[in-house]
């Protein structure tokens, strides 16, 4: 087995969590970020497709979405930086037993609108609530339960509910994005669902415009500007401006409309990020250069930024979730490749470096600050002294 480094982290330190098929990473740095510490690999072996911060509540918490060769797909827990994990049956997502499905993998791990709630998306297609910052999980029947679900179908990579967005101006407004299914919304805290596909393409079906079936890649939404989301599908790239009721096409001055990868700039609901790759028959970077391309405008026109990026045979390939941004004013910026590299920006995007190389193929990357870990209050001397009598 591979030597496993740790490290540590304090209020206001970036993390970075990187996830590859063969195990899981976490690196730190300072608000400079200069220089990176990295730790890991977790789970070595292990494919991670999801890997999630919660620092709400005083908690200091990872979570990996990791899949046992022994045990099977698992959510591990840790509370000091991922030099230990809880084990599977202290955080198990389970389908139950009258649903006949088992779970195959945890795509997603997303913040709720408390701070003790958390949704997980998985496959097959599924989302799980817990209530109690992720001591137990339930299905999530409104969605389980819909007509549409017998009709959704695996796509390259599976049937994967792997986007989750939930507003944080209302507790009722749920998102989801799955492959292949499109996107599904909920208004009532995710009782019920409609589909909100109108106006994506789904190039590959009879019907172009289906009312379900798109095979969506990634969703982004702002905080600020939960009614203005952005799309990255199947060969189309769209925004909409009403919650998803319809989608407006803005694939402008891009050398592809197909890709994975999307983030959103953290203070900013104009600026928007993706990687274009050549075609879903040859999934990798358009004409061999490494390019992330920046809109500062809502998608009205989008930029090419190289600076520090490999421009000759650079034949890479960036997956949904392996793209992520920090909280800084200046955003740093973050990508994986499925060869290996991580790259970083401290400046919105404009110039780049490679932070990391030679690690397995990275299917995850999420960036987050350090919160205040809260500290029990000390018990008073008179407490104290009855203690020590006890």
């Amino acid at each position: 087995m591979p030597e496993v480094r740790h490290v540590s982290a304090k209020q206001g330190d970036v993390l970075l969590l990187v996830g590859t098929n063969k195990g899981a990473f976490v690196m730190r740095s300072n608000g400079a970020r200069a220089r990176w510490d990295i730790g890991g690999p977790y789970f070595p072996g292990e494919p991670i497709y999801a890997l999630a911060y919660d620092g709400r509540g005083g908690r200091n918490r990872i979570f990996a979405g990791n899949t046992s060769f022994q045990w099977g797909p698992q959510l591990s827990s840790s509370d000091d930086f991922g030099r230990s994990w809880s084990s599977q049956e202290t955080q198990a997502i389970k389908f139950p037993e009258d649903t006949g499905a088992t779970l195959k993998r945890v795509w997603q791990v997303q913040a709720g609108p408390d701070a003790n709630t958390l949704y997980a998306g998985v496959e097959p297609s599924a989302l799980f609530v817990s209530r109690d910052a992720g001591k137990s999980w339930s299905l999530v029947r409104g969605l389980w339960n819909h007509p549409h679900r017998e009709k959704w179908m695996p796509g390259n990579g599976g049937q994967c509910l792997h986007t989750v967005l939930a507003d944080p101006t209302d507790p009722r407004h749920l998102v989801v994005a799955m492959s292949t299914g499109g996107v599904y919304r909920s208004d009532d805290g995710g009782e019920s669902w409609e589909a909100k596909n109108q106006g994506i393409r789904a190039e590959f079906q009879p019907d172009k415009y289906p009312e379900f079936g798109q095979c969506v890649h990634k969703v982004v939404m702002h905080p600020s500007n939960p009614e203005r989301m952005f799309l990255q599908n199947h060969w189309g790239l769209y925004r909409s401006e009403d919650r998803g009721d319809s989608w407006q096409d803005i694939a402008n001055g891009v050398p592809s409309d197909f890709g994975f990868a999307m983030e959103i700039h953290p203070h900013d609901p104009d600026t928007v990020y993706i990687v274009p790759l050549e075609s879903d028959e040859f999934r990798c970077t358009s004409e061999g250069k490494l390019r992330v391309y920046r809109t500062r405008n809502g998608g009205k026109s989008w930029q090419a930024q190289t600076r520090g990026l490999p421009q000759k045979e650079a034949f890479e390939t960036v997956l949904r979730d392996a793209m992520a941004a920090d909280g800084f004013a200046k955003a740093g910026l973050y990508f994986g490749t499925r060869s290996g590299k991580v790259f970083a920006s401290r400046d919105d995007g404009t110039s780049w470096r490679a932070m990391a190389e030679g690690l397995p193929p990275v299917v995850c990357v999420k960036a987050t600050r350090v919160a205040a870990r809260s500290r029990p209050a000390r018990p008073s001397s008179a407490r104290r002294a009855r203690a020590a009598r006890a």
